[in-house]
Order: structure tokens, then sequence, then C-alpha cells
């Protein structure tokens, strides 16, 4: 007889050790593809983590330049960057903030002409990565801030107290000249944001008063008079990289000592559980294979021995020793090839779930 005809014929005369067998097959096989799945979900987070929060490098240095950030920007492990580029310009056509506390040595509120410029122009890259974004303390409240696309383009972001005293919404434009008097721009407001800091409780100048801030593109900024970078947030994706980074930046700023600093804090606090969750799902299969692989091999002996005397008697009939094996081969994969598919569809099903309930504080963000 057909040894795998045979194996058939075996299968079916023993249905309730079949069925335990199937049971332990997919058991197991579910475990392992659970295992593997929720790894794979937490290599995913990880990387998601990566891309979206990163690890934030500030540098500082004297005379540091918009062409050193951008040569250190468009490096290897540099994900995003950003630029700060300040500067002090004046407004034509619209009415800056005015300080409500009375100028020292004056009785009359206001600055006046002797105001000094009005407006803190603040060039930027990527309004995303200033710190106040990133964390929340201010946040766009219309529209959009400022992205990389905008190089070249006269577009600005202003504070929602300047914009309700001047009727300022996303779309309208606004002209914004030098502090020195020099041509004015015109540029069209693309976003709106809050700034939650209240008016100093003595009198400054109306630049300091944090409603009459702009973000603008670098460019922007450096043709209202803006020279040098104040500083430059550049985004990587692990804190191994920093050394890296640290490396480059020595290369290109020329300065003889910079201010480096790295914030990982937020990246750490997301990584690390997403981390452990991953080696305790390596445990897990590594556990569930050699427990399993002993289980099953001393299911396989166990039957292996109580069939002796079936195994001599096909012996004594001339059976081949390979088609014994076969036989045995052909009944194994037959429980074991149901049982992979039963543990596909019930592993997809539960380590979704349950990667989600491990990994949803993964997706938290840090404020």
């Amino acid at each position: 007889m057909n040894f795998v005809k045979r194996a058939g014929i075996s299968l079916g005369a023993r249905r309730s050790r079949t069925a335990v067998l199937l049971g332990i097959f997919a058991v197991i096989c579910t475990l392992l593809l659970g295992g593997f799945l929720l790894q794979a979900a937490t290599a995913r987070q990880e990387a998601d983590a990566q891309r979206e929060i990163g690890v934030d490098v500030t540098v500082r240095a004297e005379e540091l330049t918009a062409a050193q950030v951008d040569r250190l920007g468009g490096t290897g492990p540099v994900l995003r960057y950003n630029p700060l580029v300040p500067a002090a310009a004046r407004a034509h056509g619209f009415a800056p903030l005015r300080s409500e506390v009375p100028r020292p040595g004056r009785q009359k509120r206001g600055g006046g002409a002797e105001d000094g410029p009005g407006l803190d122009v603040r060039g930027v890259r990527d309004s995303e990565l200033l710190l106040p974004f990133s964390y929340g303390s201010q946040r766009i409240t219309a529209g959009r801030g400022i992205r990389p696309g905008d190089a070249g383009r006269e577009v600005a972001v202003v504070e929602r107290r300047l914009a309700e005293r001047n009727g300022l919404g996303v779309g309208d434009t606004v002209r914004v000249g030098p502090a020195d008097g020099g041509r004015p721009l015109t540029l069209t407001v693309v976003g709106v944001f809050r700034d939650p800091a209240h008016d100093p409780s003595r009198w400054v100048p109306s630049r300091e008063l944090p409603g009459n801030t702009l973000y603008v593109p670098v460019g922007t900024a450096r043709e209202l008079g803006a020279d040098e970078v104040d500083e430059a947030v550049f985004r990587i994706g692990s804190p191994e990289q920093a050394a890296e980074l640290h490396a480059r930046a020595e290369r290109i700023i020329s300065a003889s000592a910079f201010d480096f600093r790295v914030n990982d804090r937020a990246y750490r606090d997301q990584v690390r559980p997403i981390r452990r969750v991953g080696a305790f799902a390596g445990l897990i299969v590594w556990v569930v294979a050699a427990a399993g692989a002993v289980i099953l091999g001393l299911i396989v002996m166990l039957q292996i021995r109580e069939r002796r005397a079936e195994l001599g008697v096909l012996l004594a009939l001339g059976e081949k020793k390979w088609k014994l094996v076969g036989q045995h081969t052909v009944e194994v994969a037959a429980v074991a090839l149901p049982a992979v598919a039963l543990a596909a569809l019930a592993g997809q099903a539960g380590a979704q779930q349950a990667g989600d309930a491990v990994l949803d504080r993964g997706r938290e963000r840090p404020t």
C-alpha cells in the first residue's frame, strides 16, 4: 500500500489522538506567530518613534551662519533641522501691540515713535521643531506653520493677539520693513499661532511683547536685516547618532567652541517601553520554540513506541524503512499544516489586539 494512503488511514483510525496533536500544534504555532507579530509591531513602533519624535540636538555658536546650518543639516544622521534667525522689523499699514504699562518717566501710555521697530521677526525653516511648538506651549490655531517648502516665499505666521487687533486672517497680507527703514516686504499670512505668555507687568518695548512675534522663512528674515543664526535644532533618529553629528559639527562650524546640547528625554520615554515589549516578545518566541520542540518530540517518540508492533509487522512484510519514515513525516505534516493555518488566523487577530493594547502608551506623546 502506498505509504501516503496508509498515513491517511492511520490518522483516521486515531481521530482522538490526531485532534489532540492538532490542538497542541495549533497552540504552539499561535504563540510563536504571535510573538513574531508582536516583535514586528514593536519594530515598526520604534521606527515611527525615531521618525516622529527623534532626538533634538541644539547647536549654538558665535557667528553661526545659515550656510553652515544647511551643510550640517544635509548630513546623514539628520532627519529634519531648523535654524532660528532673529530680526527686528517695522510694521507698515498695521499697528503692533503696545505695552499697557506707562513708560518710566512718562505719564502717557504706549511708546509712540520712540518705541523701536515694534515687531520681533524670527526666521525659521521648520516651525514644528521650535521648542514651544514641540512641547505644545505654542500651537497653531488657524492655517499652518512655516515649512521647508516655504523657502524663497514671502509668508508669515502671526500671533493671535496681533491678528485680532488688526483683523488679520489666513490669506491676508501684511507689509513689514527692516528696522533701519529699508524697503518693506509684503508677506502673506499662512497661519495664526497662540502664545500663552502674558504681557510683562512692567513697561517693555513693543518688540518684546509676545503678541508682536512673527515667524517667517529664513530668507525673508535675512531680507529684513537678520545676519547670524541664534541657534539651530537638528532632529536625529537616536541618541547614538549624536556623536556622529558632533564630529560633523566640529568640521563644519569654524568657531573654536560651540554649545552642543542633546535632548533625548522624549525619545527615551517613548522608546524604552517599546524595546521592553520587543525583548519580552523575543523571550516568548524562544521559550515557546524550545518548549514546543521538546513537547512535540516527546509526543512523536511516544507514538512511535506505541506503534512498535505495527512497524515490526510492516518491516516483516517487506516494507522499506524509508517508507515508514515517510509515513510518519506525512502524518506529522498533515497535522502541522492545518495547525499553521489556524495559527495564522488566530495569531493575526490576537497579536494585533495584544500589540495595540501593549503599545498604546508608546503612541502617546510627552508634554
